[in-house]
C-alpha cells in the first residue's frame, strides 16, 4: 500500500503544481494527440483528479481511466462522462489491463516515491501498449529558502535521505526520479525529453510554505533523531519567516515525456 495524501494538501499544492508545470511537454504530447478523436488516458495514482483538472484543457477529447489506492479522494473527482475512476493498489502493476489501449499513461508527483524497478516494469507496460507518457512534478532534490539559514543545509540534506525510503514500492528513488525514469523509457525504445517544473513560492504562499517547513522538520527528525532540537530551532525560525512576510521557498521538480 502507498504512503497516504489528503485532499487538504492535495488542494493546497494544486495551484502551486499548475502554475509549476512544463507547457512545452503538454503541448508536446496534446499535439501528439490532436488527431486521435477520443484518445484513452491512465492517471496514476491520480487523487483528486488534479492532473485530469490540467490536462483537460489541451487534450479535451480524452476519455479517462483514474486510478489510486485511496477511495475517498477517488470520490472528489469531478463526475463526468468521459472519466472512469478504480480502487487499485499500485504497489504492483500486475494488472496489466489498465493499460491495454492507452494513448497516454500519466501521473503527477509519483516518480520520486516509487522504485527503480517499479519504474522499470512501468516503462515496459507503456511499452508493450505502445503509450506515450508524461510524468509531473517529480522531486529532484533542489531545496532554496530565503532568508538563508546556517542549518538549510543539513535539514535539506536529512530531508533527501528521507525522500529514498520506502513510500510503499521498495526503496524510492527520490530525487534521482526522474534520471532513472529516463534510463528506463529510453532502454525501452522510447525518445525523452525532460523539462524543470519548479515551485516558486511566494511570500504570501504562507499556509503550503507552513506545511512543506513541518513536512521537512518530521522528516529530518525522522532521519535524524539525535539532532531533534537543532531541527526543531529550523522551523521555528522558518516559520517566523513565514509568519514576517519574509519567506520565499523554491522546491525543484521535473516534468518528463516520452513516445516512441
Amino acid at each position: 500500500m502507498m504512503a497516504g495524501f489528503s485532499a487538504e494538501w492535495l488542494a493546497l499544492r494544486e495551484p502551486a503544481d499548475r502554475a509549476a508545470r512544463s507547457a512545452d511537454l503538454t503541448r508536446l504530447i496534446a499535439d501528439a494527440l490532436a488527431e486521435d478523436p477520443a484518445p484513452r488516458i491512465l492517471d496514476l495514482a491520480a487523487g483528486t483528479g488534479s492532473n485530469l483538472r490540467y490536462l483537460t484543457r489541451a487534450i479535451p477529447q480524452a476519455r479517462w481511466l483514474l486510478v489510486d489506492h485511496d477511495s475517498a479522494l477517488l470520490a472528489r473527482v469531478p463526475p463526468g462522462a468521459r472519466i472512469e475512476t478504480r480502487e487499485m493498489d499500485l504497489a504492483t502493476l500486475d494488472d496489466r489491463s489498465i493499460f491495454e489501449g492507452r494513448a497516454l499513461v500519466t501521473a503527477s508527483a509519483l516518480l520520486d516515491l516509487v522504485s527503480e524497478a517499479w519504474t522499470r516494469t512501468l516503462a515496459a507496460r507503456c511499452a508493450l501498449n505502445g503509450s506515450m507518457a508524461l510524468f509531473v512534478l517529480s522531486y529532484d532534490g533542489r531545496l532554496v529558502c530565503s532568508p538563508e539559514d546556517p542549518d538549510d543545509g543539513s535539514v535539506v540534506e536529512l530531508v533527501n535521505e528521507h525522500q529514498r525510503t520506502d513510500k510503499g514500492f521498495g526503496a524510492a528513488l527520490g530525487p534521482e526520479a526522474t534520471g532513472v525514469a529516463a534510463r528506463c523509457f529510453e532502454a525501452a525504445g522510447y525518445l525523452v525529453q525532460r523539462a524543470p517544473s519548479d515551485w516558486q513560492l511566494p511570500p504570501d504562499a504562507r499556509d503550503l510554505q507552513r506545511q512543506l517547513i513541518e513536512g521537512w522538520a518530521q522528516a529530518a527528525s525522522e532521519m535524524a533523531p539525535h539532532r531533534a532540537r537543532v531541527i526543531d530551532g529550523w522551523r521555528d525560525r522558518r516559520l517566523a519567516h513565514v509568519a514576517a512576510g519574509w519567506s520565499e521557498i523554491a522546491v525543484g521538480h521535473e516534468d518528463l515525456a516520452a513516445w516512441a
